[in-house]
């Protein structure tokens, strides 16, 4: 006859509460030393249960993320570039109304002042936060685009990066002065607009924007709807990476 310890095991393994049943042993004995009542043993298993929970969802949506290792607000040294104010960048780590009304950032400086750092340690903090983000070289996810577009999937890959809140394209600017290439990245920028969120990290002003836009009413179109619900950080300075 099984005992009820054994019969616990196999009803927490059902349920699929996975740190009540590797805890509560130890968790009891614990509840006796302190004279836990019943309820605040069951609150101090539950807590255990939600913290690994949380852990783990965070360990996922990093991975899925594919945001760059160690950037974030802690790690980046505000010192080093006077233009960036910290306050403003804080805020937007720690408020969620511009994810919730689908506003955009986009962040403009030279290489190497620390766009990238910004834009992932913002993006950092918003999966912290529960959401979900996707990081992407811009050059890559247009030839990704690109390929699907070509396998008449391109409204199906624009639809999976809907379930994305947060997308970020690094170095928009690197993208070819190509049709094809542009083309599908207008078209992702009109499929987010007032849907969803975008990070935008680039090294050309919006009035360079027709080095990437072969034609400039496609420009003129992107630009449009890229600030229309936006805010906009410019950096200034030396590379970080030629001082160090």
């Amino acid at each position: 006859m099984q005992t009820y310890e054994a019969i616990l095991d196999i009803q927490l393994k059902e349920l699929k509460l996975s740190c009540f049943k590797s805890n509560w042993h130890e968790a009891q004995d614990l509840a006796i030393q302190k004279n836990y009542s019943y309820g605040q043993y069951l609150s101090y298993l539950c807590d255990i249960e939600m913290k690994k929970r949380a852990s783990t969802r965070l360990a996922r949506r990093l991975k899925e993320s594919k945001l760059p290792k160690n950037k974030t607000l802690s790690s980046f040294e505000f010192s080093e570039t006077p233009s960036i104010n910290a306050d403003q960048i804080n805020a937007l780590a720690e408020t969620d109304s511009w994810v919730s009304e689908a506003s955009n950032l986009i962040i403009f400086g030279p290489s190497g002042i620390g766009k990238t750092h910004i834009a992932s340690a913002i993006a950092y903090r918003k999966i912290e936060q529960g959401y979900r983000v996707r990081f992407f070289q811009t050059s890559h996810l247009v030839q990704q685009l690109q390929l699907a577009k070509k396998q008449y999937r391109l409204k199906e890959e624009l639809m999976k990066l809907d379930r994305v809140p947060i997308i970020i394209l690094d170095d928009i600017g690197y993208v070819k002065k190509d049709e094809h290439e542009t083309s599908v990245l207008f078209e992702l920028i009109c499929h987010r607009y007032e849907t969803s969120s975008i990070i935008i990290t680039a090294n050309q002003p919006f009035s360079k924007w027709d080095n990437i836009f072969p034609d400039n009413m496609m420009a003129v179109a992107a630009i449009d709807r890229v600030i229309h619900h936006s805010t906009i950080i410019n950096l200034e300075g030396e590379s970080y990476r030629m001082k160090k």
